[in-house]
């Protein structure tokens, strides 16, 4: 197949694109100097593809100045809406959209499948709608829109993982606050099989939540991460400090989402790692 991505330079996107490219597809990479082509010479990037992957975003795991909030917005529907336009301008289009978005679109309240109503409506909540709505556009073209309500992908190559291996190999990991914002997570195998199966047109498009069955809190995704590695993690990371290292964007961290992967469970995917523990081993070997 010929593929498109955007986002490849990020760690999820690295792997993926490693990993398509080991069964022989044809990648196309998109970086951000093509967001400044017209319409039309953008087209001619995507057209003849059969499928894109679209990934780009800045990370949400830095502090959210003014300015920063707004580049966490232009930087995910501003170039959404770019690919659409594309789209639209094709003459022969790709069959399938594959666009990222956050079970962060849930309050952090109930368990959540894929047709839960009960939404938040902070701003992580707003870019997600604004992101999934712009990459449905999509749809009128013919085009195929799969939505990928990401939980905390699991990976000592990126993500979250990444950044607390060293503070807990230290023995200066903690929870944070009382730890108990739920915390539902995906392993970057299951991710990119979750992929695949969907470019083999596997799965049905719509939205879909790619998380593991398993649901944790904070407090025991600490503790597992803990225990892994043959250390304790008795500090609490107090709500103030987050707020003044991350501004607004402390609140990802202080909340935290339940979801359920329902539609996965109910098309029969088989997943690699069910629970935390699979996962984690796998990573910390």
């Amino acid at each position: 197949m010929k593929i498109v991505i955007t986002g490849a330079s990020g760690f999820i996107g690295k792997a993926l694109v490693n990993e398509l490219t080991s069964k022989e597809h044809s990648i196309i990479k998109i970086n951000r100097n093509d967001y400044f082509f017209s319409n039309e010479e953008f087209a001619l990037k995507i057209e003849n593809t059969d499928a894109i992957i679209n990934l780009a975003g800045a990370s949400i795991g830095k502090r959210w100045t003014r300015k920063y909030k707004r580049e966490i917005y232009t930087s995910r529907i501003l170039t959404t809406r770019k690919i659409i336009d594309a789209i639209s301008i094709c003459k022969t289009k790709p069959k399938i959209l594959i666009n990222a978005s956050a079970i962060g679109i849930y309050d952090d309240i109930h368990f959540h499948d894929e047709h839960s109503r009960h939404l938040a409506y902070n701003y992580l909540a707003k870019i997600i709608r604004d992101w999934e709505h712009a990459a449905n556009r999509a749809l009128e073209y013919g085009t195929k829109v799969y939505i990928f309500r990401l939980g905390i992908v699991i990976s000592k190559d990126g993500g979250m993982l990444k950044k607390l291996l060293p503070l807990f190999k230290f023995g200066l990991g903690g929870k944070i606050s009382d730890g108990k914002q739920y915390f539902s997570f995906i392993h970057i195998t299951d991710l990119l099989k979750i992929i695949e199966q969907t470019l083999n047109n596997s799965l049905p498009f719509g939205v879909y939540n790619i998380v593991a069955p398993e649901v944790l809190t904070n407090s025991e995704f600490t503790k597992q991460l803990a225990q892994s590695l043959h250390k304790s993690a008795f500090l609490k990371i107090p709500k103030f400090i987050l707020h003044i290292l991350y501004g607004e964007g402390a609140r990802i961290l202080i909340g935290g989402q339940a979801a359920i992967p329902a539609k996965l469970i109910e098309k029969g995917y088989k997943f690699e790692y069910e629970k935390l523990e699979e996962a984690l081993k796998y990573e910390l070997k």
